[in-house]
């Protein structure tokens, strides 16, 4: 791993979200953590090998996504009936009877933003290993970080899981593959976002722009 460089200019500086206390903020060996003075908040780090866990858990986030879309979801069981469900079938199934904002808000919540924001983390992360900035990295950092909040797999999977508590009294149901592929999705997803600190992103996006 290339350690983590050091941008032209400064003194660059960092505020607390907490307290607002301003420090200056100089690039941190791996594995260490910088505290804000005041309050003791942890104001950035310098995560073991972000930038290759970032894209190796992205990576195995769109596989699971691929495997998500390839197997059921749910299969729910009424007398004689068997119902088949994932992602995209519950999509076109509330859009198509009468829910279409919901149905919308589903496919962009929980395929379309996943698939992005992972895709964009391989694309920043991947050639910065190597000391690379991709064509257009520096914007698609930018709407990354305004697409983060958007990345709702963990509120859909809790409403799947209270849905359930009410659907067993009318049907047997049972978790197919796709269930369980979006589960470890979830933590592959959080682990990702989770691998590299933005400090550290912006100050390689910078010296490697440069």
């Amino acid at each position: 791993m290339l350690p983590w460089p050091k941008p032209a200019g400064g003194p660059h500086g960092s505020v607390c979200h907490f307290c607002d206390t301003l420090h200056v903020a100089d690039p941190l060996p791996e594995g260490m953590a910088a505290r804000c003075q005041g309050c003791g908040a942890v104001l950035y780090q310098n995560r073991p090998a972000s930038l290759a866990r970032a894209t190796a858990f992205s990576m195995t986030a769109l596989i699971l996504m691929v495997v998500v879309h390839s197997f059921p979801f749910l299969v729910m069981d009424a007398s004689t009936l068997r119902t088949t469900l994932n992602l995209t079938s519950a999509a076109s199934a509330l859009i198509q009877h009468g829910s279409p904002i919901i149905g919308v808000a589903l496919a962009l919540f929980t395929i379309v933003a996943p698939i992005s924001l992972a895709s964009g983390l391989i694309y920043v992360c991947g050639p910065l290993l190597f000391g690379r900035i991709a064509p257009g990295a520096v914007h698609v950092a930018k709407l990354l970080n305004k697409m983060e909040p958007w990345n709702m797999i963990e509120v859909f999977l809790l409403g799947v899981l209270v849905s359930l508590l009410k659907l067993n009294k009318v049907a047997d149901v049972h978790f197919g593959t796709g269930f369980w592929a979006f589960s470890m999705l979830m933590i592959s997803m959080a682990a990702a976002v989770a691998s590299i600190d933005r400090d550290e992103l912006w100050d390689r996006l910078e010296v490697a722009k440069s």
